[in-house]
């Protein structure tokens, strides 16, 4: 939903259309994916990845992680997070239903599904979603696009982009491990998180743990470091996906 970035506000606004498939050559993909692999800009690879098929948005979900909420197994992604959120319990029970033979025979070929109803979505972006699943390791992924509706996505370039984001996807799993202890919080700061997440400010926080509002802002402040966030919102997101609330 990192769905570190799964709560970016999208605003509802008409999609730009696309007349071609694909935005920039085979090569400029490599040459930019290169780039973000030696800078780590992991989302910035998945967005060159999705202008290379001629796709608008991606989500990429990471199915062992899937739990109860769903939002978990949100790895990144800038869908609006309300579609996330209501998606996210979907890929999880489609994921719950497959067989592994039926897993192993999806790999590198995409498919296409039919958005929910009641999911609300710009003009001109196509109400059916594409979905490529990958393995790193023994670990499944599955990278989903929107498009817009003019669009035919081209089979052997979302074929290519699969298998490029399965290298993306294995450079942040490593990145991932370094990172992972110097990114614990403390006890402190996932109170202060939690009552965020309640809808309590800063001023609230501190009358309910006793300490000063300027102790509480350099929680919150804090948090956002270690989660790479940059609103409080975006903090509460990267919460819930990790289950810290």
């Amino acid at each position: 939903m990192d769905v570190s970035q799964a709560g970016v506000v999208w605003p509802l606004q008409t999609a730009v259309p696309h007349k071609c498939g694909r935005g920039i050559s085979r090569e400029q993909l490599i040459r930019r994916l290169a780039e973000t692999a030696e800078r780590g800009g992991f989302a910035n690879a998945l967005a060159a990845l999705t202008e290379y098929v001629g796709a608008t948005h991606y989500l990429l979900a990471r199915h062992e992680l899937s739990q109860d909420s769903g939002l978990d197994c949100i790895v990144c992604s800038d869908w609006p997070f309300d579609v996330v959120r209501r998606l996210a319990a979907i890929v999880v029970g489609l994921n719950a239903k497959t067989t592994e033979l039926e897993k192993c025979l999806a790999v590198l070929q995409p498919c296409f599904h039919a958005m929910p109803d009641d999911v609300d979505l710009p003009r001109g972006v196509s109400r059916e979603y594409c979905v490529v699943a990958f393995n790193v390791g023994r670990t499944r992924f599955s990278l989903m696009l929107l498009f817009p509706a003019d669009v035919i996505l081209s089979q052997e370039g979302l074929r290519d982009i699969a298998l490029l984001a399965a290298y993306v996807a294995s450079l942040k799993t490593s990145v991932d491990v370094r990172q992972e202890r110097e990114c614990e919080l403390t006890e402190r700061e996932i109170e202060c998180l939690f009552w965020i997440a309640e809808g309590k400010t800063s001023e609230e926080i501190a009358v309910i743990l006793g300490i000063s509002r300027n102790t509480i802002n350099n929680y919150i402040t804090s948090v956002m470091r270690k989660t790479a966030t940059r609103t409080r919102s975006e903090a509460i997101a990267h919460a819930v996906r990790n289950n810290l609330v």
